[in-house]
């Protein structure tokens, strides 16, 4: 199962009539003006750690799938002790939700601990 089906909620079949399409123009516009992007990554090694850092120390959060690495331990333990060092670093903050995904943002970027809704 993939980060965005954890993300939209994966068991659940879908069809084409539940989706709506959005017009790409008016996404573009908006996107230009923007200050801060979502990053998606998928962590398969140091090397995509370098890059997660670096997209939180230019002012952007980032979505980590760990799932590749749960087998590694001692590379898991790594990693995240690396981006929780970046994201202290900037004053941001990070989270580990279940055992696949990691959340970093950037200075000024808290993460709420609870669901909403509830």
């Amino acid at each position: 199962m993939g980060i965005m089906s954890k993300i939209l909620g994966g068991n659940q079949s879908r069809s084409a009539e539940d989706y709506v399409e959005l017009n790409l123009d008016d996404v573009a516009e908006g996107a230009s003006e923007a200050t801060m992007q979502v990053h998606i990554a998928e962590v398969d090694g140091q090397a995509a750690a370098i890059d997660i850092k670096d997209a939180v120390y230019d002012g952007d959060i980032v979505i980590a799938d760990i799932t590749r690495l749960r087998t590694k331990d001692s590379t898991v333990e790594h990693i995240v002790d690396e981006l929780r060092q970046v994201a202290q670093e900037v004053d941001g903050d990070i989270v580990q939700k279940g055992d696949d995904q990691i959340i970093i943002t950037p200075t000024g970027v808290r993460i709420g601990r609870e669901k909403l809704g509830r």
